[in-house]
């Protein structure tokens, strides 16, 4: 039997339906959050569930009688039920069900809330040896920091990756790099970390987060300042990041090999830093 939650239920998946005047499934009028498990812990889950809050007061989502505690525990229940050791929960929040039209519906109309979570194992291989990324034009929306269920842009943007055997796709806007379909981007360059600033153009990652913050412990410059797909090309060393690829590095962008193609020393200790905070907060 493996558990979904669902309307403030834990179900059985057979049993998780979805009303087709969702908000959600007719206009991609929602939010979520993806959580790691490690070791049968949780990761992180307060900041991400902090983030899904300010998603919700940047859509006018009204989520009264939740809180961050509250979704943690669901978090922890489900992960639980379904015996998921290593893997992660996804949760997403729709406005709620009613009739197909534009604007909001009114207040009595209640969000909706559905859960599933999956076993995985940490992806080894690919953050020994590097991965390959290629670049794309940054077609989304201008709010990239809410992390809505609009991700349409992104699905094109990864699919083409993956059509090009690359891991990821690093997006543009007019030669200035925001970040990847799935993640935050870094150029190193001469001993300094460089990243776009965390505003409306990007997603501001959790894993970001503990990098810059890893990155202030071992005294390397985090800079916050956009560059060009330029830059990214002559870069001694490129990571990508995400709550499920961590601290991965790029050894390829499009035909260019970074660097010496191999995972630099920067990112070995960012690696190295993100392995020890997941055995002090997990």
């Amino acid at each position: 039997m493996t558990y979904i939650f669902i309307n403030d239920e834990f179900v059985d998946e057979s049993e998780g339906k979805i009303n087709y005047s969702d908000r959600g499934y007719n206009f991609g009028d929602g939010i979520y959050e993806y959580i790691r498990i490690y070791d049968g812990k949780v990761f992180t889950s307060k900041e991400h569930y902090e983030r899904l809050f300010r998603s919700a007061k940047e859509i006018g989502l009204n989520l009264e009688g939740y809180s961050v505690e509250g979704l943690t525990e669901v978090t922890k229940t489900l992960a639980a039920k379904n015996n998921v050791v290593n893997g992660g929960v996804y949760i997403q929040v729709t406005r709620g069900v009613a009739p197909r039209n534009h604007p909001f519906p009114d207040a009595s109309t209640k969000p909706v809330f559905s859960a599933f979570s999956k076993s995985y194992d940490r992806p080894y291989e690919e953050l020994k040896n590097g991965v390959k990324a290629i670049t794309v034009d940054d077609i989304r929306w201008l709010r990239c920091d809410i992390k809505s269920l609009n991700l349409l842009g992104n699905v094109l943007a990864k699919e083409k990756a993956a059509q090009n055997g690359a891991s990821e796709a690093i997006m543009h806007r007019d030669q200035t790099v925001t970040e990847g379909s799935s993640s935050n981007v870094y150029a190193v360059k001469d001993g300094k970390i460089y990243t776009h600033p965390a505003n409306n153009l990007i997603l501001n990652g959790i894993t970001r987060r503990i990098i810059k913050k890893s990155a202030e412990a071992l005294n390397i410059p985090f800079i916050e300042e956009a560059f060009t797909l330029d830059f990214l090309n002559d870069a001694d060393e490129v990571i990508i990041s995400s709550t499920s690829i961590e601290v991965m590095p790029v050894i390829q962008v499009n035909d260019n090999k970074i660097g010496d193609g191999k995972v630099g020393q920067i990112t070995e200790q960012l690696q190295k830093s993100f392995d020890n905070y997941i055995e002090s907060e997990a």
